[in-house]
């Protein structure tokens, strides 16, 4: 993070190129800076044994225990015919369990001389089960000696810093390199500024760094990591509130509707009132909007809160201002969906130029990658000559081609489906930058907003419109309990026998060719419980339709469909022609149907909390309650029925995303994580430290105001500059 010379030292300078390759290769770590900056995930208290009683299985660990016994045995076998071979079996405990290690062949020699009955050591390996035992094949061991000069030096601290580690690199030698290192932590920067550190009482950086590494208290540590935590939150939010401080200096036309103009006339003939959360929410865009910089806002609503509805009125806003509004869909299918939602919503309004439209009436244009040619050519010219006031479209949108007469503003559906440069080409498309309103319907919590969308201002629409009727969530063990998995074929027929429809959605097409090597994933134990492909559509649907929902019209949805074929169907399952659709994740984003009251999620395992909780929000949007049975295959004791007890536990999405985000751990906020390099929060927790953002955000906001440019502040520059590598630096610059 804060690189200077002694800190920007390759290390295979000062460790050698064996140990520096292993580092670099497993463990992301290049310089003495890096090393400096991978801290201990715990500490082992000196003489205070780590539990056997409760190792985990197939993980890595570190124990520190006591040999209680050691036998030697020889046997025969196909390399050693002749009763040579040889198997060293020692037990170790540490007062809560025992735990057996084994070593074979020609390494019985080393841990036969040394590990004798009273010999205390640390011991790293894989935990393993044989005959029903817990067991360490081959660990890794150092001996804990009280009286070699060496050993004590190196373990002076009463508390043993335990690293993440890998199989090529175990705890103890990182924790022997980080001593090697140690002493240019005296050379390191320190990003935050004298009286930020004073105010809030916190260590200098080389001292955070020395106890992080060497605590001698409990006490040191719990310093240590408040002052680390702080350099990882500042830090952030320094880039966050400079892009916020950047985008306030960008000129944009102010949008000031008139007040008797086309969002006037579309208020007067909506047949509903909006709830005070829709109301509350449209007047901080309106306020937005009317300024001469570009709005940047993160608008999140739980699914079906009414966002469209938020943001067609902004949209109407803009072309009441004589400008043009672009909002973009992740997929045609939600492209289609959104463009029959807005013209059924604005009814003659829609109809601009055309007879019987209305006085204030605009034109609104679909745009997809599929469309014919010449609907294409005036659906372009339209866009041109400012004719169409709003376009919807996919990314089919961004292209070249794509000319606007005055885009104002631009609407992003599920912006973590859109990608950053996506986003940067639209914004060129207007001649000065259009404001910019990002919409989710994926809760995020407050902290997370604070970093992933830290530069945009949020708004939250938490209330349901009135009419939203509640979902029934259930788990169905289909494997512990087949009958309840013909209870829920049971349950669709009558809700299908009442006049309603349902879906029922599965992780595959297919149609794919199933070949693991192609996936080039790696298996989980949970996958190799299973050892059987996810459920695909196209066998599903053919199952049910001969089977358990025999005599009812079951309809596909996927995603290699074609364009048109897609479009059919959807229209088919929205006029009530389709009973039951049997569809991939494409119906995961704003799918209208009130009528469909069902869904069955098949292998509901293999989908994320997250995901989960938006599929569900297809159904009971009409006013009959809503029914989400999400079938399983996995055992009741395994983490994934435990996440899917969770979702059907809770209707609340932000409740839900916590359960999400602690699961899957931050990865890296900065959008790393997409390239699969190593999380840039090392200490900050993004759930656990909401006070360290929320105050770091406004430090950092003050040391913004106060110089944009950081020249007072040079270590906080060098800072920065690390921590936007390349990369990220775009990342950010794109958001």
């Amino acid at each position: 993070m804060d690189l200077v010379p002694a800190l920007q030292e390759p290390l295979k300078k000062v460790l050698g190129p064996a140990t520096a390759k292993v580092m670099a290769e497993h463990l992301g770590l290049h310089t003495v800076g890096d090393l400096l900056h991978h801290y201990p995930r715990r500490y082992e208290e000196r003489g205070q044994l780590t539990h056997l009683a409760d190792l985990p299985m197939d993980e890595h660990v570190t124990v520190v225990a006591q040999v209680a016994d050691a036998r030697l045995h020889t046997f025969a076998s196909a390399r050693a015919p002749r009763g040579k071979g040889q198997r060293l079996e020692v037990t170790i405990t540490d007062g809560s369990g025992r735990l057996q290690l084994v070593f074979f062949g020609n390494g019985v020699h080393k841990p036969h001389k040394e590990l004798l009955p009273g010999t205390r050591a640390m011991f790293a390996g894989k935990v393993s089960v044989f005959n029903r035992r817990l067991q360490l094949a081959h660990p890794a061991y150092e001996l804990l000696r009280g009286d070699s000069e060496e050993t004590v030096e190196t373990w002076a601290g009463a508390l043993i810093p335990i690293y993440p580690a890998t199989a090529k690199l175990e705890s103890w030698k990182i924790g022997k390199a980080v001593q090697t290192v140690l002493p240019s932590a005296q050379e390191a920067l320190d990003p935050l500024p004298d009286t930020l550190r004073a105010g809030r009482g916190l260590l200098p950086l080389p001292e955070a760094l020395l106890k992080i590494h060497r605590p001698h208290t409990k006490a040191d540590i719990a310093d240590a990591r408040a002052r680390l935590k702080w350099d990882e939150a500042f830090v952030l939010q320094v880039a966050l509130a400079r892009r916020r401080h950047a985008e306030t200096q960008l000129p944009a036309v102010p949008r000031v509707p008139r007040p008797d103009g086309i969002l006037t006339a579309f208020d007067d003939r909506l047949p509903f009132t909006l709830t005070e959360g829709q109301r509350k929410v449209s007047e901080e865009i309106f306020a937005d909007l009317a300024t001469a910089h570009p709005m940047h806002r993160l608008l999140q609503g739980e699914v079906g809160s009414g966002k469209t509805m938020v943001a067609l009125r902004a949209m109407l806003a803009v072309v009441d201002a004589g400008g043009q509004a672009a909002m973009l869909a992740p997929t045609e299918v939600l492209a289609q969906q959104h463009h029959r939602s807005v013209t059924e919503m604005m009814g003659e309004l829609a109809e601009g130029g055309m007879l019987g439209g209305a006085e204030h009436a605009t034109k609104v244009v679909l745009l997809t990658g599929s469309m014919g040619t010449a609907a294409r050519r005036q659906a372009l010219l339209d866009l041109a000559t400012g004719e169409a006031g709003i376009v919807i479209g996919t990314h089919a949108l961004i292209e070249d081609k794509v000319q606007f007469h005055d885009l104002g503003l631009v609407v992003v559906d599920e912006q973590h489906r859109f990608g950053v440069e996506q986003r940067d080409a639209l914004r060129g498309k207007g001649k000065q930058p259009p404001h910019l309103l990002v919409m989710t319907a994926t809760p995020i919590p407050r902290t997370v907003a604070m970093t992933v969308f830290g530069d945009l201002e949020t708004s939250v629409l938490d209330q349901l419109p009135a009419g939203r009727s509640p979902i029934a969530s259930h788990v169905v063990p289909a494997a512990d309990k087949p009958h309840f998995l013909a209870r829920a074929w049971e349950r669709v027929r009558e809700e299908v026998g009442n006049g309603h429809q349902a879906y029922v959605v599965c992780p595959r097409i297919g149609d794919e060719e199933d070949d693991p090597k192609k996936t080039g994933r790696k298996k989980t134990p949970e996958d190799e419980a299973e050892k059987r492909p996810p459920l695909a559509v196209l066998d599903v649907a053919d199952q049910l339709g001969r089977g358990p929902l025999k005599g009812l019209k079951v309809e596909v949805l996927h995603g290699r469909m074609h364009p048109d074929d897609k479009d059919a169907v959807m229209r088919r399952f929205a006029a009530g022609e389709t009973d039951v659709l049997v569809a991939t994740t494409v119906i995961e984003v704003g799918v209208n149907v009130p009528n469909a009251t069902a869904m069955v999620i098949m292998d509901a395992d293999r989908f994320g909390v997250s995901q989960l909780h938006q599929l569900r929000g297809r159904v009971g949007r009409g006013s009959a309650p809503g029914l989400c049975l999400l079938v399983t295959e996995m055992p009741e004791a395994s983490a994934a029925r435990q996440r899917l007890g969770a979702v059907a536990s809770t209707l609340d999405g932000f409740e839900l995303s916590r359960i999400d985000l602690e699961q899957r751990r931050e990865g890296d906020v900065l959008g790393q994580a997409q390239s699969g390099a190593r999380s840039s929060l090392r200490v900050l927790a993004v759930i656990e430290d909401e006070e360290v953002i929320a105050e770091a955000r406004q430090e950092a906001a003050a040391v913004v105001a106060a110089d944009p440019e950081l020249t007072g502040l040079p270590a906080l520059r060098t800072a920065l500059d690390a921590l936007l590598d390349e990369e990220r630096e775009q990342y950010l610059e794109k958001g």
